[in-house]
């Protein structure tokens, strides 16, 4: 094992640290965080275990929209997917890695403004596919917005290398 791997925290204990805020400038991780979508959206983590992730945006229709004028559909999408492979992502070993191989969104309710948190965690975990349900519900009232599904697959060895 080289040094850098060496030196490397799991992913839980590095975005618990970051979430605690006692990260150091040094820590680091296999895993790519902050994401660069999630730095592109102002996605948050909100909170981390093990295999659950919430995630925070502020959502509003000025620059989130669609025709319609409320948020677009497919920002939610991505909000889902972030707070699922979020949590997928704490469960992965230095040489593990993963891709979502199905993500099915209902959505329930419109939003113009308001805070949004997604709410992902397991339903079904294996040791190769995972599935996953994920919440997203608006701050202001506690209303659902829409609710995702996924199937994950967790990549090992040679498959996960450079994904």
């Amino acid at each position: 094992m080289t040094e850098t791997v060496a030196n490397q925290l799991p992913v839980l204990e590095f975005l618990q640290r970051r979430l605690q805020g006692t990260s150091q400038p040094e820590d680091r991780t296999h895993m790519r965080y902050p994401t660069a979508i999630s730095e592109l959206l102002d996605f948050e983590i909100a909170a981390i275990g093990t295999g659950t992730a919430s995630v925070v945006v502020d959502a509003d229709a000025t620059c989130h929209g669609n025709q319609q004028g409320t948020v677009h559909g497919g920002f939610l999408v991505e909000l889902a997917d972030a707070a699922i492979g979020t949590a997928h992502s704490t469960l992965m070993e230095p040489d593990e890695s993963f891709t979502s191989i199905d993500l099915r969104t209902v959505f329930l309710r419109p939003v113009w403004h308001d805070t949004l948190v997604a709410h992902a965690a397991p339903a079904h975990l294996g040791k190769t596919i995972t599935h996953y349900q994920c919440d997203i519900v608006r701050v202001s009232d506690g209303e659902p917005v829409a609710t995702a599904t996924s199937t994950v697959m967790t990549l090992r060895g040679d498959r996960a290398t450079g994904r």
